[in-house]
């Protein structure tokens, strides 16, 4: 059965997902995540890719990534693969597969989702209960995002600049947002359509992605999902 096309669109940001075979750690030490940071953004970098968001758990990864043409995002976690997977099995003692298969993902439309999919990435490791706040967890855009820690791999999206008219606006503006409870059909529609390759935005955007590319993406019911894991 042939592998599903993932759709992207330059320019579009997508939400996109790896995650270890099995489910098994695909991080161990501070090091290992340190790899992975490095290799990310030489690999955004040689593609002209913005990376606005991430989170790197234990055994998976998340991006909020806008590619500068559509093949990019393939082509990025093609990159980062190549090394992140003979480092990981030489450090380890290991060799095989480290990812589940290729990547998941879905485009979204910004002015509706993207700051929802931002902080829906960033409280990965709340939802996991590793920390109590987002801001406690070392491995995520946060600390950048939200408190202005200097991280070389994010470029700002312009609905992320139009928070505030100065960084410390933007900042508090955006940590505000973070304090309202997740909304469960919110999280739950994110992960349907992060699984499946919909298009997440209102049907005006999804029946425009669908006629350019002349086919429908993702699950074919608009409505909620029978069930979803939790990412």
């Amino acid at each position: 059965m042939p592998r599903k096309k993932r759709f992207y669109q330059p320019g579009v940001p997508a939400h996109v997902f790896q995650r270890g075979h099995n489910r098994e750690p695909v991080f161990f030490d501070d090091q290992d995540y340190l790899a992975y940071l490095r290799l990310l953004k030489t690999a955004a970098d040689e593609l002209e890719c913005m990376i606005h968001a991430y989170v790197l758990m234990t055994n998976h990864v998340h991006l909020l990534v806008t590619p500068k043409a559509e093949n990019d995002i393939s082509l990025l976690f093609q990159k980062i693969g190549r090394f992140f997977v003979p480092y990981m099995n030489k450090a380890y003692q290991s060799r095989g597969s480290l990812w589940e298969g290729r990547h998941k993902g879905n485009i979204l439309e910004s002015e509706a989702y993207f700051m929802i999919c931002m902080r829906y990435i960033e409280m990965n490791p709340v939802r996991a209960r590793m920390v109590d706040h987002p801001g406690q967890y070392r491995w995520s855009s946060y600390a950048a995002n939200a408190q202005g820690m200097d991280n070389a791999i994010l470029q700002p999206h312009a609905l992320y600049l139009s928070l505030g008219e100065t960084t410390e606006a933007r900042q508090a503006v955006y940590r505000a947002g973070f304090i309202a409870e997740n909304n469960p059909d919110e999280l739950e529609l994110i992960r349907a359509c992060l699984h499946s390759g919909t298009p997440l935005g209102n049907d005006r955007f999804k029946k425009t992605v669908e006629s350019a590319i002349g086919c429908r993406v993702g699950y074919s019911k608009r409505g909620r999902p029978t069930s979803q894991e939790t990412l």
